[in-house]
């Protein structure tokens, strides 16, 4: 806060938190610690830049007035987010019972013997706070739901449908066109009907395999198809992944 001897100026830094193609705005807080007009007037280094509301004004004995000043959306961040930009803040005694329209450039003029005080003012820019990543963990962005495998080596069917559920939320959230979503959806579908039939396949190569042990045969030539097929869905498995 800066102590001058008429008005009291909080803060000394501007500060926006910069995003681009948006408008951001701050404000000042004027206090007149005398029991005098004062008169205001704020400049700045870049005006095309910046819109200060009221950029001009009085502040009553022992009152309170705020500025607000808006930067205009920008296109580009500054190299380093550092900005060079500065204002200027004047203030001078008035006589009572002046308003804001008899505020002239004159009265700030320090060649014609008026005591003008001034205090300069930093922009300093603040970066946006980062949003939590969408992505679950475990998963990458841009990919598509996988079902996991248990210790006996059967494809969990119900973590393939949450991880699904999850997936298809992602995809709400993303700008896609509607034929795409119904596309990724129909994919998921055809994916977790291949896991519950891969899933059918194993349990019939157990239930084989414990005949086989039971009757103490060698390997059949259903129990050989079995191979094949299973083969067949893990290989259908791993493209769609």
């Amino acid at each position: 806060m800066s102590r001058g001897d008429l008005l009291s100026i909080h803060p000394l830094e501007l500060k926006f938190p910069f995003a681009l193609r948006k408008q951001i705005s701050c404000s000042l807080q004027l206090s007149n610690k005398t029991d005098n007009y004062v008169a205001f007037k704020v400049k700045t280094t870049n005006p095309k830049k910046y819109c200060v509301r009221p950029n001009a004004g009085v502040v009553l004995p022992r009152s309170t007035s705020d500025v607000i000043v808006t930067m205009q959306a920008q296109k580009e961040a500054p190299p380093d987010m550092n900005c060079r930009d500065k204002f200027l803040l004047q203030s001078v005694k008035v006589n009572d019972g002046i308003t804001a329209k008899d505020i002239t450039s004159e009265l700030f003029n320090k060649e014609a013997g008026h005591v003008v005080e001034e205090c300069k003012l930093k922009v300093v820019y603040l970066s946006p706070p980062q949003p939590p990543s969408p992505v679950h963990e475990g998963s990458e962005e841009g990919s598509s739901p996988r079902g996991s495998v248990s210790d006996n080596g059967h494809v969990n069917a119900a973590e393939f449908s949450t991880a699904a559920k999850a997936f298809n939320e992602q995809l709400e959230a993303q700008d896609l066109s509607p034929e795409t979503r119904t596309h990724i959806t129909k994919l998921t579908e055809e994916k977790k009907s291949a896991l519950q039939q891969c899933n059918k396949i194993r349990h019939e190569l157990e239930l084989l395999k414990r005949e086989g042990n039971k009757s103490g045969g060698g390997v059949s030539f259903m129990f050989v198809i079995i191979i094949g097929l299973l083969g067949i869905f893990m290989g259908y498995m791993m493209k769609k992944s």
